[in-house]
């Protein structure tokens, strides 16, 4: 047997091995990013200019991967007293993609409108990274 092939098979085995398992790692550490909630507070100061922006935000998001988790909805209070302003929130996978959305040409243009009917209070929050 030849030393020289032994020695390169070795390093090209470890080099596999080494490329696969970096892969391995990312597509891990990918994972386990944390998904981002989008959360709007408001109270509707203009009903009717309002209605552009309802009818058109969810397609604003969809490409960012983003969905409704809550638009709207009776609020139950279990302790305290219950906010009266409406709630918004909308999951997205990572805070990147939450950023990038709220950033993106066409939401704003459509944040305008409700900036302009609404009093708001609008955060993103990372969730719990699962293992």
């Amino acid at each position: 047997m030849n030393l020289s092939k032994v020695v390169t098979g070795t390093l090209a085995g470890l080099a596999l091995f080494s490329t696969g398992s970096s892969l391995l790692y990312s597509a891990q550490a990918a994972a386990v990013l944390p998904h981002a909630y989008y959360v709007a507070e408001f109270e509707v100061t203009d009903p009717e200019g309002i209605q552009p922006y309802s009818t058109h935000v969810e397609s604003t998001f969809k490409s960012y991967g983003g969905h409704f988790i809550v638009r709207g909805g009776k609020t139950i209070s279990l302790e305290g007293e219950a906010p009266k302003r409406r709630r918004v929130v909308i999951e997205f996978d990572s805070v990147e993609k939450a950023q990038a959305w709220y950033n993106s040409p066409e939401y704003t243009e459509l944040r305008k409108i409700r900036q302009r009917s609404a009093k708001a209070d609008v955060y993103l929050i990372e969730g719990v990274v699962e293992k």
